[in-house]
């Protein structure tokens, strides 16, 4: 066997097994499910480790393969509570992003929202005064190769996880980089959401 053969092979088998790791174990950090499964094999060269699309694409084979009678659902309730979020949070311009967006979303997914706003406070105060609890917290995102915290408001709607991260007005013309394949992150505001849901 060559050796560009053997570190496909390589590849393709940790992808597989961070994806069952994605979608059985909840773990929704491409790297972090990366790291586990290289260890569980006991591959420790960079060489052997598969990008986070060829992971993504071992997802999306792995739900079609063992939860098409779940994950479609699942999915569409996600859909569904965002949109409701977003028309919630329609003043602050809401966008979908994240796994729910893309269509790889299970059970333990989050529904990812950006929001812009002036100010990070007018977000907590909206929320306050429609009596929202919510969790304050922050996201790492990427631009350009560089991590910066952006401030993130995590909330309960319809039992589902809603993060909803906050960036600056000028945001909105500037998505972060896409934990995926480096490119600038997918998003899309309510009334894409709503075909989304209705093609679905």
């Amino acid at each position: 066997m060559g050796i560009n053969r053997q570190q496909d092979q390589q590849r393709l088998r940790i992808a597989e097994l961070a994806a069952r790791h994605i979608s059985e174990s909840g773990i929704i950090d491409f790297q972090l499910a990366k790291r586990k499964a290289a260890q569980q094999l006991g591959v420790s060269e960079k060489r052997f480790l598969p990008s986070n699309k060829e992971i993504e694409t071992a997802l999306i084979e792995y739900q079609g393969l063992f939860h098409s009678d779940t994950q479609p659902e699942q999915l569409r309730k996600l859909r569904q509570t965002a949109i409701h979020a977003m028309e919630f949070l329609q003043q602050f311009h809401p966008r979908l992003a994240g796994d729910v967006l893309s269509g790889t979303a299970n059970e333990f997914s989050h529904v990812e929202l950006h929001v812009f706003a002036e100010y990070p406070e007018q977000i907590s105060l909206y929320l306050m005064e429609q009596k929202i609890p919510y969790a304050e917290k922050h996201k790492r995102v990427k631009y350009d190769g560089e991590y910066q915290q952006q401030p993130m408001f995590n909330m309960t709607a319809d039992n589902i996880e809603v993060d909803v991260i906050v960036f600056s007005q000028e945001g909105l013309r500037r998505a972060p980089n896409s934990p995926v394949d480096g490119q600038p992150m997918a998003r899309a505001d309510l009334k894409a959401v709503q075909d989304l849901l209705q093609a679905g």
